[in-house]
């Protein structure tokens, strides 16, 4: 199949829908609830109202995971089998992959141009991942270069959204600020035009070739994990993962520590078994144990364990069950499968935007065509 520039192919049942690109990076594969209520549930809401492009960046992780390419890959498909038992679809969305979309690498190079290295070095959730991951000075030169392939991952798509959690806001604020310079430099969009106006301005009969994109933060900005310091986290052992088993699921939440001295003990609002029963439970039924907790009541911890890892299960009990159908060899053709017809349709945006992006930039010297099989 050819692929070349041009509007992407509108869904013949859909009117024309804003677009949203978010995604994960497959240095592990099995997401768990700090993914869910920080951007999946997001996704599954938003993927009925907007074209959503879901990204696999599988090129950043090997950021950290070099050495490992067989992992790389088999994390790849991974993510792909935890977004379907999620829930999110190839027919409503397009999934891309990373490295099959050769637009993104030129587009990163051509932002690396646009971003002072102090400013990228200085981007606070690069900082937190160089120190949490205790990287010191070790680090590749790639590893920074990825806060700068982040905003070609979201620009080479165009979108208008960026669902993603808390921690990834500083990634959005660096996408943003690209955005602008590139039409204020190349597309003679004046530097007090609002951002929103950004891609309907600019030089006569033409126009800022990006929209300046927003964080979209999920209802939960930030979960925090089972040890009630970090942020839930494979990596930290302190998650609930969304292919947990029911057991699995009560023993995690059972190790939640309240830090209460007795049954009509306050706990402390900010602790962490509280933040999930906001979190999972129904709004009436979690304001009512917080008041029980703060009258002195007397509260059994156990009991509130048992109906919170319910809530929990009765979220991701579904999703297991979906997964479980994705572990076999029909089930890993499925996700090549999908990959492959996503790589097709996001080169057809990627390769559009590749190109405006040359055009305004004077150095577009004729189309290009990208061949894919199946």
């Amino acid at each position: 199949m050819s692929t070349q520039p041009g509007p992407p192919t509108a869904h013949p049942h859909r009117p024309h829908r804003p677009r949203i690109l978010t995604g994960d990076t497959p240095t592990h594969t099995g997401l768990h609830l700090g993914h869910f209520v920080g951007s999946l549930e997001n996704r599954l809401r938003l993927q009925d109202e907007y074209d959503c492009y879901f990204l696999i960046a599988n090129v950043h992780a090997f950021t950290t995971l070099a050495d490992k390419p067989e992992l790389v890959r088999a994390n790849t498909i991974g993510i792909v089998k935890d977004w379907l038992a999620v829930g999110l679809d190839p027919e409503k969305s397009t999934f891309v992959l990373q490295s099959e979309v050769p637009a993104i690498a030129e587009l990163t190079f051509l932002f690396a141009m646009l971003l002072p290295f102090n400013k990228v070095m200085r981007n606070p959730t690069l900082k937190t991942e160089i120190d949490s991951k205790g990287l010191g000075d070790s680090y590749s030169f790639g590893f920074p270069m990825y806060a700068v392939g982040q905003c070609a991952d979201i620009l080479a798509f165009r979108p208008e959204l960026v669902p993603v959690g808390e921690d990834q806001e500083a990634h959005i604020e660096m996408c943003r600020d690209v955005a602008l310079k590139f039409n204020q430099m190349y597309c003679a969009v004046g530097n007090r035009v609002p951002a929103e106006e950004h891609a309907k301005a600019g030089t006569p009969g033409a126009s800022g070739v990006f929209p300046v994109p927003k964080a979209k933060i999920g209802r939960v900005a930030r979960l925090v994990g089972l040890d009630g310091v970090q942020k839930m986290s494979k990596s930290l052992g302190n998650a609930i993962f969304l292919y947990d088993s029911e057991k699995d699921v009560q023993k995690k939440v059972n190790k939640i520590v309240t830090g209460r001295a007795s049954s009509t003990s306050p706990i402390d609002p900010k602790n962490t078994l509280v933040q999930y029963i906001d979190a999972f439970l129904p709004g009436e039924r979690a304001e009512q144990i917080k008041a029980d907790y703060a009258s002195g009541k007397e509260v059994m911890d156990g009991h509130v364990k048992a109906e919170l890892a319910a809530a929990i299960n009765a979220i991701i009990d579904p999703m297991r069950k979906r997964r479980e159908k994705l572990e076999s060899p029909e089930g890993e053709a499925r996700v090549i499968e999908v990959i492959r017809r996503g790589v097709k349709k996001a080169n057809v945006v990627a390769e559009e935007t590749l190109l405006m992006t040359k055009r305004a930039m004077r150095i577009e010297f004729g189309e290009r065509r990208l061949d894919f099989p199946g």
